[in-house]
């Protein structure tokens, strides 16, 4: 029997304009990432240009932040907070009945399913603390060139977050790419994924029934189980070819 190291994860407390805003389980890994995926995320930013200043002090654990214009703060935290479910628990304040105010998601791209898994397949080998530990999460952006961009984390809302972030700062278009993700696809991923503005999310495991609600209402395709030649469309916004013979692929639309 192989033995594999065991995953990490760290307290790292965001302060925003000085203010504690809360406190993350986090792998140490791509933390400005997270920050700038996170906070867009969660629409204290629109874009990377509303950060003044983002400073991460990884020995004392820590991030800071500080925007451009004026935030309201308190008025902020006022909002309720809703704990994500999942390892590496996470914590949202946005609620279902505010995503659903969320524009609804354009884009002309579509793929096939058998282009989605081999990249997920190509996302899997390039998952190096997955391979390390086995305890990972991950996060997979794919251009239309189909060159990918892997982030990984204990939690798998935030290795979503991290592949945002990346998206974000350097400019990267939501209606070019793809998210894959190794984790369940629950409302507040699929928040996540709406609010940047991709238009394909496919998942390793299932999506909960929230989420294709959610899918549905705000114009997101959702694809589960990508695993060796199976997959499941929960989805029909006519992004995505279905290519695959039916002992091949599930589809509960």
């Amino acid at each position: 029997m192989i033995k594999k190291t065991c995953p990490e994860e760290y307290p790292i407390t965001l302060y925003l304009n000085g203010h504690n805003l809360a406190t993350y389980q986090l792998t140490n890994r791509d933390l400005e990432d997270w920050a700038y995926g996170y906070l867009f995320s969660e629409a204290v930013i629109s874009s990377p240009n509303d950060l003044k200043k983002l400073v991460v002090d990884e020995g004392r654990g820590r991030i800071l932040a500080e925007t451009t214009g004026d935030f309201d703060f308190n008025s902020f935290k006022e909002k309720q907070l809703n704990f994500t479910a999942g390892c590496g628990r996470g914590v949202t304040f946005f609620s279902m009945s505010d995503v659903k105010r969320f524009n609804k998601v354009k884009t002309n791209r579509t793929v096939s399913l058998s282009y989605l898994l081999k990249k997920r397949h190509e996302f899997a080998m390039n998952s190096p603390l997955y391979l390390e530990t086995g305890g990972m999460h991950g996060a997979c952006i794919v251009d239309r060139e189909g060159r990918i961009y892997v982030k990984e984390d204990i939690g798998r809302h935030n290795a979503v977050d991290k592949v945002i972030g990346y998206a974000l700062r350097h400019n990267m278009k939501p209606e070019d790419l793809i998210l894959l993700t190794t984790g369940r696809i629950s409302y507040e991923m699929l928040s996540k994924a709406a609010r940047f503005g991709f238009g394909i999310i496919g998942s390793r495991t299932a999506a909960t029934k929230q989420a294709i609600q959610l899918a549905n209402f705000l114009n997101v395709e959702v694809i589960g189980y990508i695993r060796g030649k199976m997959v499941n469309v929960y989805t029909n916004c006519g992004r995505v070819l279905h290519d695959l013979n039916e002992k091949a692929a599930g589809n509960s639309n």
